[in-house]
């Protein structure tokens, strides 16, 4: 499969779980495992663009798969991507435990949806969880990564 970009590969036990692949055979920590039940959505990662709950999927099921991780959402140049930016601009990080999750969700969400609603943003965000309450931030920064993205996207057809 590819992670982040990059061809990585390991032999695992066909039972070996998609987070723990990642976390402890590849050393990707960003992603948390929270409930281990797919419901808090801190485990989130893009699977072809596509968020899945990496706690309930085998890694063997995403054999060839382009796999994205929190830590592959920043820019080619290793600056913070836009949706990263976006929590650190409007404090969404809270303690931090399910930000990647929320940085995997809405980076996939903003590709459908480039310009969400407050109500739709908050829709976006809805299946997954924050114990710290703090869902105005992390609602703001959805907002805030449309703009960011917008921005770049002008300023990127401008250098053209």
């Amino acid at each position: 499969m590819h992670v982040n970009g990059l061809p990585r590969s390991a032999a695992v036990p066909a039972r070996r779980l998609l987070s723990d692949f990642l976390r402890h055979d590849l050393g990707l920590t960003g992603t948390h495992v929270g409930c281990e039940h797919g419901v808090c959505g801190a485990c989130t990662v893009l699977v072809d663009g596509r968020p899945i709950r990496s706690c309930l999927q085998f890694a063997v099921m995403h054999d060839g798969a382009e796999i994205t991780t929190v830590e592959g959402c920043n820019r080619p140049d290793g600056a913070l991507g836009p949706v990263q930016e976006a929590f650190r601009d409007c404090h969404g990080l809270q303690c931090g435990f399910c930000t990647p999750g929320f940085v995997t969700t809405i980076t996939a969400y903003l590709e459908e949806n480039p310009a969400p609603t407050q109500e739709e943003a908050r829709e976006a965000i809805a299946g997954n969880l924050c114990r710290c309450t703090g869902y105005q931030n992390i609602v703001a920064s959805v907002l805030r990564a449309s703009e960011i993205r917008a921005a770049r996207g002008h300023d990127e057809e401008a250098s053209r």
